[in-house]
């Protein structure tokens, strides 16, 4: 198993290196970037623009003449960048390493996340490590709790379909599934917040924040209640589609195991169905649904994590990647990807990991990766 886990581990280096490389590839062709934003800002007016730039030699905006082909040059690639002083344009480049060449660039970005040394947002005063240390606990919070209701309702629920296949309530519970299923939880966000959270009913549950403005003061049992006051309503719009998704696939699962030989023979040695049920089947149907929960758990953070973050008004890193795009933030945008790129290949070592611990006859050692 050791040698199993080197070879995987070694294997991330190459696959995180092309991840890197295409995306950083993409972002050069992209249209736009955060040079080009801040001229529009700066064009605008925005006293915000001009005073993040500070220690630029751009005083005086309009003193190179428009017709001069030394400000032809150096704006020539900047649309809308006439009238600015090509030193000042040079001074924005070096800032943000854009004077180097494209190859430079992403080798010394690589070298720095080796270290995990992610530099400073370009639109925030704040370096990009401590950026993602603050939005972290929003989006773990919602990750994990949401991963762990949609497993824990849907996979006692998928078994009890499985076994009762065919019945009224496999029959009922599956038009309840596909209803949740078919809804967005975009939209049951909004339901949920119009009866429980002040909309036009009640008025149960916090529509900001992760916690409550006096949480230092309260005590421990307090400060648990709390936290999970305010996940109710966002974890169950989360989870309804995942729970939909967890619970068909589980049934499927476990009824294409019952139909198997070694069931039959089970039975037929004397063992009781739930001896059966447990001992033989779930480990092996138990096995695709493991594989399901790396996936179902990173993809938390992207999908809809960014619409329920906005509508509760929990600012996690789906908000942080959406707005970092928007903005052209590059350094937070590759820091997260870099981040969850790690993340998602770890996940799944330990979920390959947990194989093992399900069907202890399953050996990686024997196989190639």
């Amino acid at each position: 198993m050791g040698a199993y886990i080197a070879r995987r581990l070694l294997l991330m280096i190459p696959t995180v290196f092309g991840i890197m490389l295409v995306s950083f590839a993409i972002v050069q062709f992209a249209p736009g970037g955060p040079i080009e934003r801040i001229i529009a800002q700066l064009q605008g007016s925005d006293v915000s623009a001009i005073a993040r730039v500070g220690g630029s030699s751009g005083g005086d905006f309009g003193s190179q003449a428009p017709g001069s082909a030394a400000s032809d040059s150096v704006t020539s690639q900047y649309r809308g960048a006439q009238g600015l002083d090509p030193e000042f344009i040079k001074e924005l480049e070096r800032q943000f390493g854009f004077d180097k060449p494209a190859h430079e660039r992403f080798f010394l970005m690589l070298s720095n996340y080796l270290t995990f040394n992610f530099g400073e947002s370009y639109f925030r005063d704040i370096s990009v490590i401590e950026l993602i240390k603050e939005k972290m606990p929003v989006s773990i919070s919602l990750g994990l709790w949401m991963t762990l209701l949609s497993y824990a309702i849907s996979i006692p629920l998928g078994i009890a379909k499985a076994t009762r296949d065919g019945s009224r309530f496999d029959t009922w519970t599956s038009a309840i599934v596909i209803i949740g299923y078919a809804i967005p939880g975009f939209l049951f966000a909004v339901l949920l917040i119009v009866l429980f959270a002040g909309g036009s009913f009640l008025d149960w549950f916090p529509l900001r924040g992760l916690t409550s403005d006096n949480w230092a003061q309260l005590s421990w049992p307090e400060r648990i209640l709390d936290y999970f006051w305010h996940l109710a309503l966002p974890i169950t719009a989360m989870a309804l589609g995942a729970f939909a998704t967890t619970t068909l696939l589980t049934k499927n699962s476990f009824l294409d195991e019952i139909r198997k030989q070694y069931v039959l023979t089970a039975r037929m040695k004397g063992l009781n169905e739930r001896q059966v049920l447990y001992g033989h089947v779930f480990r092996n149907a138990m096995l695709i649904i493991i594989a399901g929960f790396p996936g179902a758990f990173i993809s938390s953070f992207f999908t809809g994590a960014l619409l329920i973050e906005t509508i509760f008004s929990l600012d996690g890193l789906g908000l942080l990647s959406f707005e970092s795009i928007v903005n052209r933030d590059y350094p937070v945008v590759f820091a997260t990807l870099y981040i969850f790129s790690l993340m998602g290949l770890l996940v799944n070592l330990i979920s390959d990991l947990t194989y093992t611990w399900v069907d202890p006859r399953i050996d990686f050692e024997s196989r190639d990766v």
